[in-house]
């Protein structure tokens, strides 16, 4: 699922329900970090990285702990740039050589509609008025919730090339809904402009992030892609 949404010099693996967390295994620093997490967490946490080490080997580098850093934001081994996600039921990472893309995110979530509140918390009032559009024409689409995982694509593509925090409000998504791709998917665009200054990349600036995006077995997943300049 994710890997149709990502250019191809990316590699991504997914895993659904538990699949391959009972075999994973930590590292010694990895788990530590899990000395007081519930069983859930500590599930998903070895799921992910599960998926982000067989990433690591198709890129033909050798498995490496995948370690927290500043704001949670994963720390992949020299040359590699990527991302992670999961939520119940699925984890999946991204990973790509850092000179072939600037930057990425990925981001999944259940495809139901955003607890109450959420929605005003996290979207301008410009992407209201889109979503109202979107829903009026399509309304099997939980477009609250695309724009949420938008969102948090967004802000995973950044923080690696700013090291800064970007508020839900600093950045207009633009949802463009694309045909199914012969089967129960849906599928399309997003385009994300910054309303602060974006990082540099290559020595030039950036003010926009392309992304797609795609729901289906019940999942919404979004991706950004920033290319070097």
């Amino acid at each position: 699922m994710i890997q149709e949404l990502l250019p191809e010099s990316v590699v991504a693996v997914e895993s659904y329900g538990d699949d391959g967390a009972e075999d994973a295994t930590l590292y010694p620093e990895e788990q530590a970090l899990l000395t007081r997490a519930v069983q859930k967490r500590r599930r998903e946490f070895t799921a992910v990285r599960a998926c982000a080490r067989r990433a690591m080997e198709k890129l033909g580098v050798a498995p490496a702990p995948v370690l927290p850093g500043e704001r949670g934001a994963p720390q992949w081994p020299s040359g590699l740039i990527g991302s992670m996600t999961h939520c119940d039921g699925y984890s999946a990472a991204a990973l790509a050589r850092a000179t072939d893309l600037a930057s990425l995110g990925i981001d999944a979530e259940p495809h139901a509609t955003l607890p109450a509140g959420v929605l005003e918390a996290v979207a301008l009032s410009s992407e209201t008025a889109r979503l109202d559009r979107l829903g009026a024409e399509n309304p099997a689409v939980h477009w609250d919730r695309l724009l949420f995982s938008a969102k948090e694509s967004v802000y995973k593509a950044w923080f690696p090339l700013t090291g800064k925090w970007l508020d839900f409000s600093e950045a207009d998504i633009d949802i463009f809904p694309g045909p199914a791709s012969g089967g129960p998917a849906l599928s399309g665009r997003l385009r994300a402009q910054l309303l602060v200054p974006g990082p540099l990349v290559g020595g030039e600036r950036v003010g926009v992030f392309e992304g797609r995006w795609t729901v289906q077995r019940g999942l919404v997943a979004t991706t950004v892609s920033v290319p070097h300049a």
